[in-house]
């Protein structure tokens, strides 16, 4: 059985539903835990609001709102736990996915998501993590170094070229819709790395994959660790976490 986090809204819906879809697929069940345990929906931008003439680039695709949809229908995600109530001790693994909206903050700023997190690096347990959702792991520490449970490890995460390109294309409209937090999401995970080199940012010119070709994607496996950039990764980001779990 898989933990799913989920921030209290504002997550995005590609990142969370297509690992969801290729587990249920595999037969194998997915719970949710958000803040309060209340039922969490994904940023409404990038499920119906859309961003006009930067819908082609910036938009969900169609496809992946269809698993999204099948999702928020499923009885688990209408009855998540809050992060307080969990026992991450019942689970087989733990899967985070990312946003940029202001209501991550509720995930990545959690304690009690840090300690969840904690727990599956404490017994080397499958952790996948996508976007800004690997931010709540280079947040989480190590109680016998002090350290991020990420230093040492070889990892990615939303590239600062595609962060700052969103922010740049919507600012005139949104403002910072697209900076969660002052700091790029890789400069913040880099920083809490063992070495430079250990942050891998893939191809120069990210492809977005899908499910007929999920080669497209980018991931970066490092033991019992499975990270990814973008939206654009996650066919294949699902594919290889099941193969994990």
């Amino acid at each position: 059985m898989i933990l799913m986090l989920l921030p209290q809204s504002d997550y995005d819906p590609t990142e969370s539903s297509v690992p969801w879809q290729a587990l249920r697929q595999a037969g194998i069940d997915v719970r949710f835990a958000t803040p309060h345990g209340l039922p969490a929906y994904a940023d409404p931008r990038l499920v119906s609001i859309g961003f006009g003439p930067l819908n082609p680039l910036l938009m969900t695709r169609g496809t992946d709102l269809e698993h999204y949809q099948s999702m928020i229908e499923d009885p688990a995600f209408r009855q998540p736990m809050a992060y307080v109530d969990v026992d991450p001790a019942q689970f087989e693994g733990l899967l985070i996915p990312g946003g940029h909206a202001i209501g991550m903050r509720s995930l990545l700023e959690s304690e009690q998501a840090q300690r969840i997190a904690l727990h599956f690096f404490q017994t080397q347990k499958p952790v996948a993590a996508v976007c800004h959702g690997v931010l709540l792991l280079a947040r989480t520490l190590d109680s016998d170094t002090g350290r991020s449970v990420l230093h040492g490890r070889k990892v990615t995460a939303l590239l600062a070229s595609m962060e700052l390109l969103a922010w740049t294309l919507t600012a005139p409209l949104l403002g910072r819709y697209y900076r969660t937090y002052p700091r790029t999401v890789e400069e913040e995970v880099r920083a809490t790395l063992a070495r430079p080199g250990d942050f891998l940012s893939g191809p120069l010119l990210p492809l977005r994959d899908s499910a007929a070709n999920p080669q497209r994607g980018f991931v970066v496996r490092d033991g019992n660790l499975l990270t990814a950039r973008w939206p654009g990764d996650c066919h294949r980001f699902a594919a290889e976490w099941v193969a994990m779990t």
